[in-house]
């Protein structure tokens, strides 16, 4: 478990009550946003945008409801067990299964910090003509600094701040754009599934709720854990860490809508298909001006960056816990898990082509993968000798299990698609 925050005086502790302690729990879900508003949520969103309108809006709220209660769930068996999702597969499941479960696991972890790293290299050739391959290598290299370096505590910070710049962002871009508003509330909560989109639906889907994220959370919601003996304490845990996921979830769900409604206005109106971010940013020039450009290409900066520091912290996470160990940067089953992840997504960014296209078969390799997430997780949090008295009621695990079902249903109907 974290180290990183003192203990609280348990003879002297006593219950928060007052409304501004809730800002006290807010951060975890915040990083957890980070993953699902990255560089491979921009490629998907921006194509859906592109290519289709408004008609896939629902697709975000689809996953932001999913993902709300994927992650509150997994939250509660960090608090519960004290335990990450990796340390409790370990732990809890035959070593045939833990070893494959968290093999595949680490595997979406590369395929995501791919993602991160490629979004940061393309932001920086959009704004200092840096090549793509000499960008991934500059983020690669400030990433691991910046993991190795810094606590918790205040990469937390950073990512909240790396957050709000990316909002700012897309609240600007918005702002010079005509919207059709009536067309994106039928959007959001109309499925819909035009022809040849499936590709991109599960792309959508598999950049919102993403596998090492899953993973992340149940790690880092342990950074707000004291006194795990007392069973208030626990329970004024589940509730605000609720909050704070609930309030995360909707920041990013926000994000994720903004790039589509930024798209569907600008690319699909015109009736210009949007095939790498690059294109996208010069794009927005004689539709929107230099400076909205400019904000896009930061934006995405910011966005590589931050979320490939959450992605180095999951994969860490889940290395770690293969040895029934926390994540621990100062511990070498950490850190060798965060190069893993990091340096062999550089290798491959080396090999590819075709960046953008890049991009979105990442997000696929991670939709591919989350149906042994979900399972493996309310199996885990819904067995008694796991999670105790704090186990799934039957009505969680029903509903958990049916989003389970629906993506890999939703995976099946992708593969019918591309053969």
């Amino acid at each position: 478990m974290f180290k990183l925050f003192k203990d609280i005086d348990r003879k002297n502790y006593r219950p928060i009550l007052g409304g501004l302690d809730i800002l006290k729990f807010i951060g975890p879900g915040l990083l957890v946003t980070v993953g699902f508003i990255d560089p491979g949520n921009w490629a998907s969103n921006l194509a859906a945008g592109a290519g289709y309108g408004y008609s896939l809006l629902w697709m975000v709220t689809l996953s932001t409801i999913m993902l709300i209660m994927l992650q509150h769930n997994v939250a509660h068996l960090g608090i519960a067990t004290g335990l990450c999702l990796s340390e409790a597969t370990t732990i809890y499941l035959k070593p045939r299964f833990s070893k494959f479960l968290l093999t595949t696991a680490m595997l979406a972890s590369i395929s995501t910090s791919l993602a991160e790293i490629l979004g940061g290299a393309i932001a920086l050739e959009m704004l200092f003509n840096i090549p793509i391959r000499a960008g991934a290598l500059l983020v690669t290299i400030f990433v691991l600094i910046m993991l190795l370096t810094n606590s918790y505590k205040i990469m937390e910070k950073w990512i909240i701040a790396f957050v709000s710049v990316i909002g700012l962002s897309f609240l600007y871009e918005l702002s010079l754009v005509n919207i059709d508003w009536n067309g994106a509330m039928v959007g959001w909560v109309t499925p819909s599934f035009p022809k040849g989109s499936m590709l991109i639906i599960m792309s959508v889907m598999g950049a919102v709720v993403m596998p090492h994220n899953l993973f992340l959370h149940s790690e880092i919601i342990q950074s707000r854990q004291w006194n795990l003996e007392d069973e208030k304490v626990i329970k004024r845990q589940l509730r605000f860490e609720f909050f704070d996921t609930l309030f995360s979830m909707l920041v990013g769900w926000a994000i994720n809508s903004a790039m589509i409604l930024l798209a569907a206005a600008t690319f699909f109106r015109t009736k210009t298909p949007v095939n790498e971010l690059q294109q996208a940013n010069h794009l927005l020039v004689p539709l929107l001006g230099n400076n909205a450009a400019v904000v896009f290409a930061v934006a995405l900066l910011f966005s590589g960056i931050a979320s490939t520091i959450t992605s180095g912290i999951a994969a860490g996470s889940i290395f770690a816990g293969m040895y029934k160990e926390p994540y621990d940067i100062k511990d070498n089953h950490s850190r060798v898990g965060v190069a893993i992840s990091l340096v062999i997504a550089f290798g491959i960014i080396l090999l590819i082509t075709n960046p953008f296209q890049g991009l979105i078969i990442s997000q696929m390799i991670l939709s591919v993968q989350l149906p042994f997430t979900i399972f493996l997780q309310v199996y885990l949090t819904s067995s008694e000798k796991v999670m105790g008295k704090y186990k799934n009621t039957l009505f969680s695990k029903i509903t958990l299990y049916f989003l389970g079902i629906i993506v890999t249903l939703l995976n099946v109907a992708l593969l019918v698609s591309l053969f």
